[in-house]
């Protein structure tokens, strides 16, 4: 069974919704300040969108682990 856009798009969404309230509550606990806690759930959300986009262009000019599909 394959998952279709619309459930990939929302599982990515709310895996960003988890993993950024996670770190925004690691930095409440390790500071006790909200304005701290949203700077850096803002600065996380902006920096690992950058940062993956920067990665997927990295692997996507690997050719290491790509099978090369012939046409028959």
């Amino acid at each position: 069974m394959k998952d279709s856009r619309i459930r990939s798009f929302v599982k990515g969404i709310s895996w960003r919704v988890i993993a950024t309230t996670t770190t925004m509550v690691v930095a409440y606990v390790l500071t006790g300040d909200i304005e701290v806690m949203l700077a850096t759930g803002a600065i996380d959300v902006v920096a690992k969108l950058v940062f993956y986009y920067l990665h997927e262009r990295a692997w996507g000019r690997l050719a290491w682990g790509r099978a090369v599909m012939r046409a028959e």
